[in-house]
């Protein structure tokens, strides 16, 4: 018999010898060690031997192999374990095939992805930082642009040349309707690198791409893809990386103070501590288009920097509102109240779940408003990573899970508002 099969002081010992065992007996130890826990019963282990019959169950050869599978799983009964534990330790031919049950077993259990947290590399970060400060200090507002750019690059750099041209469609909300827009991986990382750029002009840096007709980010992108001589390919990856890296060591450099400094979009402008959240927010969301297109795992950002991203979406849903008042697009019957800014106006609770979520009173019927809870007239809860996919324009305002109470024409605005701060 192998090595492999160790003795143990199992149940059943003390008896006589049988015939063909090799000089053992009943009383012989298994020649497999007994199964510890069952794949079913929550890690638990088996009753102690004490608590067996001590006389196990005299069954036929057949019958003692049929029941190796449910005693390899901790199925059997416990007259019935002690019986085939038994009949181990005299047939060699029902030991190997309990082993081979038993190693079948052990692959059984759930796959652990080999991903790493979203959150380890901030966590690693902040623990050597926290023994040796950095001279120049990443401000808070970037540190989500500089993780969710880390992350997409390290994605990156585990696909193939082909997966660069895999196709991967592009979604976001346009007013009152879905929109799409087809490309490749590489696309997308020539759309980010082109909408990066207008924070790097923000700073004072080189656009990447030079003279381009377009301003805003879906005229920048389009000139770049309809500039190119040939479809990009993965080299845009390098300009692409090289560019996030200027734009964190800029802002470390220039200081907190910068983050006032004003970003254009062309119809709109933030400023950049909030253009570097809604580079994050962008750089996450592509990432996972990229990461359906080349069926590769990827979760979402670190909590402290997903509550980011959902606080700036939920301080542009008032302005959100407005426009799409002023284009008609509000639910019908909706009057607006008008009041000063500063003062408080009626307001939608918006309560997000989940670890990156929180609170936030939304005004309702002015930008300067303040949001108050004595006119609170609506609560809308959503979980933080759907909330997300909604304002990504992934998820349309009437498929969006959630709960609601209150005035439902609000809740609709509010719904719809979310969604139309998607772009491409």
């Amino acid at each position: 018999m192998s090595d492999a099969f160790e003795a143990h002081d199992g149940p059943g010992s003390g008896g006589g010898d049988a015939p063909g065992n090799g000089g053992g007996g009943l009383g012989r130890p298994p020649r497999i060690p007994l199964p510890r826990a069952s794949v079913e019963d929550g890690g638990q282990p088996l009753p102690a031997p004490a608590d067996l019959p001590p006389v196990p169950l005299e069954l036929p050869h057949d019958v003692l192999k049929s029941l190796l599978g449910a005693w390899a799983l901790a199925a059997c009964s416990t007259a019935e374990s002690l019986a085939v534990e038994v009949h181990l330790g005299d047939c060699g031919a029902c030991a190997d095939e309990a082993r081979r049950l038993r190693e079948a077993v052990g692959l059984l259990h759930q796959p652990e992805s080999l991903d790493l947290d979203p959150g380890l590399r901030t966590r690693v970060l902040e623990s050597c930082l926290d023994r040796r400060p950095a001279r120049i200090p990443l401000p808070s507002w970037a540190a989500p642009y500089d993780a969710e750019t880390a992350r997409l690059d390290a994605l990156l750099q585990d696909i193939g040349d082909a997966e660069w041209h895999a196709p991967v469609r592009l979604r976001w909300f346009d007013g009152a309707a879905p929109a799409t827009r087809r490309t490749t991986v590489a696309g997308v990382i020539a759309h980010l690198l082109s909408v990066d750029g207008l924070v790097a002009v923000a700073l004072g840096l080189d656009d990447p791409l030079g003279e381009v007709p377009g301003q805003g980010p879906a005229g920048r992108t389009e000139a770049f893809w309809q500039g190119s001589h040939f479809p990009p390919t993965r080299a845009v990856r390098v300009p692409w990386r090289e560019q996030s890296h200027q734009l964190v060591q800029t802002v470390s450099f220039t200081g907190g103070g910068a983050g006032r400094l004003g970003v254009s979009y062309g119809d709109f402008a933030l400023p950049l501590h909030d253009a570097m959240l809604d580079r994050a927010f962008e750089c996450w969301v592509h990432a996972e288009d990229i990461a359906e297109a080349v069926d590769y795992p990827y979760g979402p950002p670190a909590p402290k920097h997903l509550h980011k991203m959902i606080d700036l979406a939920a301080r542009m849903l008032p302005e959100a509102l407005a426009a799409r008042r002023r284009a008609g697009l509000a639910a019908p019957g909706q009057v607006p109240h008008l009041v000063p800014a500063g003062a408080p106006g009626r307001s939608l609770r918006l309560e997000i779940e989940g670890n990156g979520g929180g609170q936030w009173l939304i005004p309702l019927d002015s930008p300067g408003a303040v949001g108050s809870e004595d006119f609170e007239v609506a609560h809308v809860a959503l979980d933080d990573v759907e909330f997300c996919r909604l304002a990504a324009g992934h998820v349309p305002p009437e498929e969006a899970a959630a709960g609601q109470l209150g005035d439902r024409a609000a809740i609709r605005d509010v719904l719809f508002a979310a969604a139309s701060l998607s772009r491409m």
